[in-house]
């Protein structure tokens, strides 16, 4: 089967940090494609020690559990077990997860995971309840409510905070850098995210800000770049492209923004899966991004915008499609990545309906980028990095216990490899109690005097002699090693 018949019969796929699903629109065969290690025996003492827990539960368990509550108890754990982004739904659960991906939803508008038994904010989402509460990338929700969210999982956590939009919930976080934990009141609104922002910084320069990668993002991008040409009365000489805080979305979405700017039929991405078995190969090309019949969303593109300087600006809480547009636009050397390593999730998850309603979310790939570098656990490191003082913390695809390390070799990057940024000062305090008294809406207006990888993003298309020194730097710093210690125990 042709990789481009697969991409139309996977309909869509997500890649939101934690919550990145493939969805299949159509139930397809999984008959066991046996290798030679499938054709090993069966542990028949492994069943028969589950077999004995089970008798045990049955006969001594305080209550009488039914055995449809306790098969389906062993299922959830099996398929959690094998990676923080792999899920059992049951049939209630898998209705839910339909209904949240199909149609609007009441909300909060955060990317959640979840870390040593707590939920994990990865980033909240633009203009929605819980940017407006102030809940950060980074922060633990360890309440919801009055529940404590010790033990659950994503999709429970997600169930909880989720319902009638205009209904009140509050959240209790514990924050790295605050000293008590931080309570936020927020009220339940349907989730509409405007996805695509743009601004001209100042004659000739535009920005773009990618929000989250969505059904409109590839043809939003397009309107937002012929309004800059519009507004600027005349062709651009440089391009900023914010995906910081991106966590993720569609992977059409990223193909197509790739395809914004690289030239026609190069590859953005491919996948691999068991025993680095070639998946999909997407490319800049129509095909590759259109999921329904009708005209290219790129059509009428301001033709400047695959050869002006441009820079790429991301953070830890870039995530999955925001990964692979940075990973493409830094392979092939059409942009300069700016800002600090991104999240590092990499994996693809497909969305496999059962038989009686239920379904599993299994990792089945890891993505790569054109010139084959694996994201999983690694992310994308910025050609030119600009750390964000406001940003002492960060949290990574690596903190996740039961992640999946990079297949390629190289340390793991997680919180710990962080050099942390110097101590707050009175002045920083002050100035960070001023920004939040601002609207909301003024603090989402970009502003390189406040903004340092901004600035650096902009002075950069500015300067296409330092533009063009600074392009794939990255790629000539060498790649993180593991310690000796950590790879004689493997």
């Amino acid at each position: 089967m042709s990789t481009k018949s697969t991409l139309k019969k996977v309909a869509i796929y997500t890649l939101g940090a934690f919550s990145g699903i493939a969805l299949s629109l159509s139930v397809q065969s999984f008959a066991a494609e046996k290798d030679k290690k499938d054709n090993e025996a069966l542990p028949v003492q492994t069943i028969r020690t589950m077999a004995e827990v089970y008798g045990q539960i049955k006969a001594n368990y305080y209550q009488d559990k039914p055995d449809a509550e306790l098969f389906e108890g062993a299922m959830k754990g099996m398929v959690s077990d094998l990676d923080p982004h792999s899920e059992y739904m049951d049939k209630k659960g898998y209705a839910e997860m339909k209904e949240s991906t199909s149609g609007e939803f009441g909300g909060l508008g955060m990317e959640i995971g979840q870390e040593d038994g707590f939920v994990k904010v990865v980033a909240p989402i633009e203009d929605t309840p819980a940017e407006r509460a102030g809940v950060k990338s980074g922060d633990f929700i360890v309440k919801i409510d009055n529940t404590s969210t010790r033990g659950l999982t994503v999709s429970e956590a997600v169930k909880k905070m989720r319902g009638k939009p205009g209904t009140k919930i509050t959240l209790t976080l514990s924050r790295k850098n605050a000293d008590k934990p931080i309570v936020v009141n927020l009220t339940r609104a349907i989730i509409k995210v405007k996805s695509v922002r743009h601004y001209l910084l100042e004659k000739d320069y535009g920005y773009i800000r990618v929000s989250q990668f969505q059904e409109r993002t590839v043809a939003a991008l397009n309107e937002a770049a012929q309004a800059l040409v519009k507004e600027n009365k005349g062709p651009l000489k440089g391009i900023i492209l914010d995906l910081r805080d991106d966590p993720g979305g569609l992977l059409n979405g990223a193909v197509g923004v790739s395809a914004a700017f690289l030239q026609p039929d190069v590859t953005v991405v491919s996948t691999k899966g068991r025993n680095k078995k070639e998946g999909m190969v997407l490319k800049a090309t129509a095909e590759d991004y259109i999921t329904t019949s009708g005209k290219d969303p790129l059509a009428g593109l301001p033709a400047e915008l695959k050869t002006i300087p441009m820079t790429v600006l991301i953070n830890a809480g870039s995530a999955s499609a925001s990964e692979i547009v940075a990973g493409a636009l830094q392979d092939h050397k059409r942009a300069v990545v700016v800002g600090t390593q991104s999240f590092g999730k990499g994996s693809v998850q497909t969305l496999i309906p059962l038989s009686g309603g239920s379904a599993v979310k299994l990792t089945t790939a890891l993505y790569y980028t054109p010139n084959d570098r694996s994201i999983q656990a690694q992310g994308i490191v910025p050609d030119v990095e600009v750390k964000d003082k406001d940003r002492a913390f960060e949290s990574r695809e690596a903190d996740l216990v039961g992640h999946i390390g990079n297949p390629l070799g190289g340390q793991d990057v997680n919180s710990s490899n962080e050099t942390p940024v110097n101590a707050e000062t009175k002045a920083d305090k002050d100035k960070s109690k001023k920004d939040k008294g601002e609207d909301i809406s003024s603090r989402r207006i970009p502003n390189p005097a406040k903004d340092d990888q901004l600035r650096k993003a902009l002075d950069l298309v500015k300067n296409p002699t330092e533009w063009q020194k600074s392009l794939g730097l990255a790629a000539k710093k060498p790649a993180p090693k593991k310690d000796a210690d950590k790879d004689s125990k493997k």
